[in-house]
Protein backbone atom coordinates (compact mmCIF):
# COMPACT_ATOMS: atom_id res chain seq x y z
CA UNK A 1 0.00 0.00 0.00
CA UNK A 2 1.39 3.07 -0.74
CA UNK A 3 1.56 5.65 2.30
CA UNK A 4 0.21 9.05 1.88
CA UNK A 5 1.07 11.22 5.53
CA UNK A 6 -3.11 10.92 6.15
CA UNK A 7 -3.08 7.63 6.47
CA UNK A 8 0.92 6.73 7.32
CA UNK A 9 0.11 6.20 11.59
CA UNK A 10 3.97 5.65 12.43
CA UNK A 11 7.19 6.76 10.62
CA UNK A 12 10.41 5.32 11.86
CA UNK A 13 13.76 6.42 10.20
CA UNK A 14 16.88 5.06 11.36
CA UNK A 15 15.63 5.08 14.77
CA UNK A 16 17.55 4.08 18.09
CA UNK A 17 15.52 2.86 20.94
CA UNK A 18 16.77 2.68 24.32
CA UNK A 19 15.36 1.19 27.65
CA UNK A 20 16.75 2.05 31.11
CA UNK A 21 19.74 4.04 28.90
CA UNK A 22 20.71 0.83 26.83
CA UNK A 23 19.86 0.70 23.38
CA UNK A 24 18.35 -2.02 22.34
CA UNK A 25 17.20 -1.48 19.17
CA UNK A 26 19.43 -0.13 16.17
CA UNK A 27 18.72 1.99 12.60
CA UNK A 28 14.96 0.98 13.05
CA UNK A 29 13.03 1.73 9.90
CA UNK A 30 9.17 1.02 10.30
CA UNK A 31 6.10 2.83 8.61
CA UNK A 32 2.40 1.42 9.70
CA UNK A 33 -0.18 2.66 7.41
CA UNK A 34 -4.08 2.89 8.01
CA UNK A 35 -5.92 -0.38 8.51
CA UNK A 36 -2.87 -2.28 8.31
CA UNK A 37 -1.51 -6.07 11.05
CA UNK A 38 2.18 -6.05 11.67
CA UNK A 39 3.66 -8.59 13.23
CA UNK A 40 6.78 -8.76 15.46
CA UNK A 41 8.51 -11.86 15.44
CA UNK A 42 11.69 -12.83 17.69
CA UNK A 43 12.90 -14.57 20.58
CA UNK A 44 12.43 -13.61 24.37
CA UNK A 45 14.29 -10.52 25.42
CA UNK A 46 15.09 -9.02 21.26
CA UNK A 47 13.25 -5.98 21.74
CA UNK A 48 9.77 -6.68 20.63
CA UNK A 49 8.29 -5.58 23.62
CA UNK A 50 10.59 -2.19 23.64
CA UNK A 51 10.02 -1.33 20.13
CA UNK A 52 6.00 -0.91 21.05
CA UNK A 53 6.92 0.63 24.27
CA UNK A 54 9.06 3.50 22.00
CA UNK A 55 5.53 4.12 20.43
CA UNK A 56 3.76 5.37 23.97
CA UNK A 57 6.77 6.92 24.49
CA UNK A 58 7.75 4.74 27.35
CA UNK A 59 10.82 3.59 26.00
CA UNK A 60 13.06 6.44 24.85
CA UNK A 61 13.74 7.15 21.36
CA UNK A 62 17.74 7.94 21.25
CA UNK A 63 18.58 8.85 17.76
CA UNK A 64 16.84 9.24 14.16
CA UNK A 65 13.37 10.48 13.21
CA UNK A 66 10.57 9.09 15.16
CA UNK A 67 6.93 10.40 14.76
CA UNK A 68 3.65 8.66 15.83
CA UNK A 69 0.47 9.84 14.53
CA UNK A 70 0.68 13.54 14.95
CA UNK A 71 3.75 13.57 17.63
CA UNK A 72 7.41 13.42 17.12
CA UNK A 73 8.68 11.46 19.52
CA UNK A 74 12.68 13.44 19.48
CA UNK A 75 10.99 16.76 20.39
CA UNK A 76 7.70 16.10 22.23
CA UNK A 77 7.59 17.10 26.10
CA UNK A 78 6.46 15.02 28.68
CA UNK A 79 2.74 16.85 29.15
CA UNK A 80 2.08 15.81 25.78
CA UNK A 81 2.93 11.79 26.24
CA UNK A 82 -1.03 11.45 27.68
CA UNK A 83 -2.79 13.18 24.99
CA UNK A 84 -0.36 10.93 22.26
CA UNK A 85 -1.47 7.72 24.48
CA UNK A 86 -5.12 8.15 24.10
CA UNK A 87 -4.72 8.33 20.60
CA UNK A 88 -3.19 4.34 21.12
CA UNK A 89 -5.10 1.21 22.62
CA UNK A 90 -2.91 -1.25 24.31
CA UNK A 91 -3.63 -4.66 24.68
CA UNK A 92 -1.41 -6.72 27.39
CA UNK A 93 -0.49 -10.29 27.59
CA UNK A 94 -1.08 -10.26 31.65
CA UNK A 95 -4.55 -8.08 31.09
CA UNK A 96 -3.73 -5.32 33.94
CA UNK A 97 -7.29 -5.31 34.77
CA UNK A 98 -7.81 -3.19 38.41
CA UNK A 99 -9.01 -6.26 40.16
CA UNK A 100 -11.09 -4.38 43.08
CA UNK A 101 -13.80 -3.65 40.45
CA UNK A 102 -16.26 -5.21 38.05
CA UNK A 103 -15.74 -4.79 34.51
CA UNK A 104 -18.02 -1.98 33.91
CA UNK A 105 -15.85 0.21 36.61
CA UNK A 106 -12.88 -0.57 34.80
CA UNK A 107 -13.88 0.81 31.79
CA UNK A 108 -15.34 3.79 33.58
CA UNK A 109 -12.09 4.47 35.18
CA UNK A 110 -10.53 4.95 31.58
CA UNK A 111 -12.95 7.10 30.23
CA UNK A 112 -12.92 9.41 33.28
CA UNK A 113 -9.84 9.55 33.08
CA UNK A 114 -9.48 10.74 29.68
CA UNK A 115 -11.54 13.31 30.55
CA UNK A 116 -15.11 11.84 29.74
CA UNK A 117 -17.71 13.55 32.97
CA UNK A 118 -21.15 12.70 31.25
CA UNK A 119 -22.71 9.48 33.00
CA UNK A 120 -24.86 8.89 30.21
CA UNK A 121 -22.05 8.91 27.29
CA UNK A 122 -19.71 6.78 29.78
CA UNK A 123 -22.51 4.13 29.59
CA UNK A 124 -23.31 3.97 26.29
CA UNK A 125 -19.83 3.79 25.43
CA UNK A 126 -19.15 0.90 27.43
CA UNK A 127 -21.61 -0.66 26.38
CA UNK A 128 -20.26 -0.07 22.40
CA UNK A 129 -17.17 -2.14 23.52
CA UNK A 130 -18.31 -5.17 25.63
CA UNK A 131 -21.22 -5.47 22.44
CA UNK A 132 -18.45 -5.29 19.70
CA UNK A 133 -16.33 -7.67 22.25
CA UNK A 134 -18.90 -10.36 22.46
CA UNK A 135 -19.07 -9.40 26.34
CA UNK A 136 -22.61 -7.94 26.57
CA UNK A 137 -24.12 -8.38 29.82
CA UNK A 138 -20.82 -9.23 31.49
CA UNK A 139 -20.17 -5.61 32.52
CA UNK A 140 -21.30 -6.75 36.22
CA UNK A 141 -18.66 -9.52 36.60
CA UNK A 142 -15.37 -9.11 38.90
CA UNK A 143 -12.38 -9.83 36.78
CA UNK A 144 -11.93 -13.50 38.59
CA UNK A 145 -14.93 -14.38 38.05
CA UNK A 146 -13.92 -14.82 34.12
CA UNK A 147 -12.22 -16.70 32.12
CA UNK A 148 -8.95 -15.71 30.62
CA UNK A 149 -10.19 -15.15 27.12
CA UNK A 150 -13.22 -12.99 28.42
CA UNK A 151 -10.62 -10.72 30.72
CA UNK A 152 -8.20 -10.30 27.77
CA UNK A 153 -11.75 -9.42 25.64
CA UNK A 154 -12.29 -7.13 28.37
CA UNK A 155 -8.64 -5.71 27.84
CA UNK A 156 -9.30 -5.06 24.05
CA UNK A 157 -12.51 -3.39 24.54
CA UNK A 158 -10.57 -1.25 27.04
CA UNK A 159 -8.07 -0.50 24.39
CA UNK A 160 -10.99 0.14 21.94
CA UNK A 161 -12.51 2.65 24.16
CA UNK A 162 -11.35 6.03 22.99
CA UNK A 163 -11.36 5.11 19.22
CA UNK A 164 -7.64 4.84 18.74
CA UNK A 165 -6.29 4.31 15.40
CA UNK A 166 -3.55 2.24 16.27
CA UNK A 167 -3.46 -0.95 18.72
CA UNK A 168 -0.63 -1.72 19.88
CA UNK A 169 -0.59 -5.86 21.16
CA UNK A 170 1.87 -7.63 23.29
CA UNK A 171 1.30 -11.38 22.80
CA UNK A 172 -2.09 -11.18 23.31
CA UNK A 173 -2.85 -14.32 23.10
CA UNK A 174 0.19 -16.01 25.18
CA UNK A 175 -1.35 -17.22 28.06
CA UNK A 176 -4.23 -18.57 26.36
CA UNK A 177 -5.60 -21.84 25.10
CA UNK A 178 -5.00 -22.60 20.82
CA UNK A 179 -9.09 -22.20 20.92
CA UNK A 180 -9.33 -19.17 22.93
CA UNK A 181 -6.45 -17.62 21.00
CA UNK A 182 -8.08 -18.44 17.65
CA UNK A 183 -10.96 -16.13 18.77
CA UNK A 184 -8.74 -13.50 20.17
CA UNK A 185 -7.34 -13.05 16.90
CA UNK A 186 -10.52 -13.28 14.88
CA UNK A 187 -11.63 -10.17 17.46
CA UNK A 188 -8.38 -8.63 16.17
CA UNK A 189 -8.56 -8.92 12.72
CA UNK A 190 -12.45 -7.54 13.00
CA UNK A 191 -10.44 -4.32 14.75
CA UNK A 192 -8.15 -4.05 11.88
CA UNK A 193 -10.87 -4.89 9.31
CA UNK A 194 -12.95 -1.91 10.69
CA UNK A 195 -9.45 0.63 9.91
CA UNK A 196 -8.00 0.42 13.14
CA UNK A 197 -4.27 -0.53 12.62
CA UNK A 198 -2.57 -3.09 15.01
CA UNK A 199 0.97 -3.76 15.63
CA UNK A 200 1.30 -7.13 17.81
CA UNK A 201 4.09 -8.71 19.16
CA UNK A 202 4.01 -12.80 19.17
CA UNK A 203 5.72 -16.44 19.02
CA UNK A 204 2.99 -18.09 17.44
CA UNK A 205 3.30 -18.03 14.16
CA UNK A 206 0.13 -19.89 13.34
CA UNK A 207 -1.64 -16.35 13.89
CA UNK A 208 0.48 -15.52 10.74
CA UNK A 209 -0.46 -18.08 8.60
CA UNK A 210 -4.33 -17.49 9.66
CA UNK A 211 -4.52 -13.81 9.61
CA UNK A 212 -2.19 -12.26 7.10
CA UNK A 213 -0.15 -9.63 7.60
CA UNK A 214 3.37 -7.57 7.36
CA UNK A 215 6.12 -9.60 9.71
CA UNK A 216 9.07 -8.31 10.80
CA UNK A 217 11.66 -10.03 12.32
CA UNK A 218 13.79 -8.70 15.62
CA UNK A 219 17.38 -10.07 16.04
CA UNK A 220 20.11 -8.46 17.59
CA UNK A 221 19.02 -5.43 17.94
CA UNK A 222 17.88 -5.18 14.21
CA UNK A 223 14.65 -4.99 12.32
CA UNK A 224 13.80 -6.66 8.97
CA UNK A 225 10.84 -7.17 7.19
CA UNK A 226 9.77 -10.58 5.82
CA UNK A 227 8.65 -10.62 2.27
CA UNK A 228 5.55 -11.75 1.60
CA UNK A 229 7.05 -14.59 -0.51
CA UNK A 230 9.17 -16.53 2.29
CA UNK A 231 5.78 -16.66 4.32
CA UNK A 232 4.48 -19.46 2.84
CA UNK A 233 5.08 -22.83 5.09
CA UNK A 234 6.88 -20.15 7.48
CA UNK A 235 7.36 -22.08 11.25
CA UNK A 236 8.69 -20.52 14.59
CA UNK A 237 11.95 -22.89 13.75
CA UNK A 238 12.68 -20.53 10.58
CA UNK A 239 12.55 -17.51 12.02
CA UNK A 240 15.07 -18.45 15.00
CA UNK A 241 17.37 -19.73 12.10
CA UNK A 242 17.33 -16.53 10.34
Amino acid sequence: MQMTDSNLFIDYKGVNVSYNDIDVLRNVFFKLGKGEIVYLIGRVGCGKSTLLKSFYAEAKISGGEARVLDYDLTTMPGKQVPFLRRKLGIVFQDFKLLTDRTVNANLEFVLRATDMKDSASINRRIKEVLDFVGMTNKGYKMPHELSGGEQQRVVIARALLNNPQVILADEPTGNLDAHTGKEIMQLIYQVVESGTSVVMATHNMRWVSMFPGRVLHCVEGRLSEIPASQLENFTLDDFYNL
